[in-house]
């Protein structure tokens, strides 16, 4: 029925929506729009419709933006169960829109007045991921903020770090010679870190039980190249990835051997042929 639409609706709504009324309507011919958004959530309802009505609706999540963390715009301070967010502005917006929450389905939001700079947000569970946003606004009805709002901090914030409660996934063992290997794995998902993942430790044990030096590594790696190893020798890597509150528990690799000689080359066949 395309050749019959006469045009679309597009509703922008702010997650979370403390509003009672429905969201922003946009109507247009064309099939792209431009508008702009605070870093806060945001869900676009799209429609088509012609002289017999409306279609149903097409719902779009926009993405969390990369690189939400503006540092030294807010900071946040644990206090118990409580966390205190304090701001310096640049300039002196009406109000400020504060946001926080685990994620677009569990976010809150208030209303904070310029003279105020700081708010206590309550009720944090430990071990849990928060996302906190403060954007400014001149309008200070709900219904403007898509207008209006720009957002001035974000960070990511827990209220009490834990030290992850796995290990790094799918350890895997590569490219193994007679003195070395390269180990790959799977980065720690972020529901099982508790808190901010620092880093990786990475040791291997010998058949004999002789365990390595331990090398920490950046959260960002997930591989790292074992050397010095002995021909002839079997080993196991262990891996634990570790926050400011301690290390995790170990993953361990399938047991691997190096070989007695280094790598072997195919060996070439001449054949040649003689006239009977």
């Amino acid at each position: 029925q395309s050749e019959n639409i006469l045009g679309y609706f597009i509703d922008v709504e702010r997650i979370p929506n403390s509003c009672s009324h429905s969201p922003n309507r946009i109507s247009l011919k064309e099939r792209k729009v431009l508008v702009n958004l605070s870093m806060a959530y945001y869900r676009v309802n799209i429609s088509a419709y012609n002289e017999a009505g409306e279609s149903p609706q097409a719902v779009y999540i926009v993405p969390e933006f990369s690189g939400t963390d503006l540092p030294g715009q807010i900071h946040v301070k644990s206090q118990g169960t409580n966390a205190v967010v304090t701001w310096t502005p640049e300039y002196s917006p009406k109000c400020f829109v504060v946001d926080w929450g685990t994620g677009k389905e569990d976010m809150h939001t208030k209303i904070v007045t310029t003279a105020t700079k700081n708010f206590t947000l309550d009720n944090f569970q430990p071990y849990k991921l928060y996302k906190i946003m403060v954007h400014a606004s001149d309008v200070c009805q709900c219904e403007s903020f898509i207008r209006h709002e720009k957002t001035f901090g974000a960070t990511h914030f827990y209220s009490v770090e834990g030290v992850p409660r796995t290990g790094p996934a799918n350890v895997t063992i590569l490219n193994i010679t007679k003195h070395s290997a390269l180990v790959k794995w799977t980065e720690i998902a972020a529901e099982d870190r508790l808190g901010f993942l620092q880093g990786y430790r990475i040791s291997y044990t010998d058949s004999s039980r002789k365990k390595s030096q331990a090398v920490t590594l950046n959260s960002s790696t997930t591989s790292y190249h074992l050397t010095r190893l002995k021909e002839k020798t079997t080993y196991r890597v262990q891996i634990s990835g570790f926050t400011s509150a301690g290390e995790g528990p170990l993953t361990l690799s399938q047991p691997f051997s190096t070989p007695k000689y280094g790598t072997v080359e195919p060996l070439g066949i001449c054949i040649t042929q003689h006239e009977s």
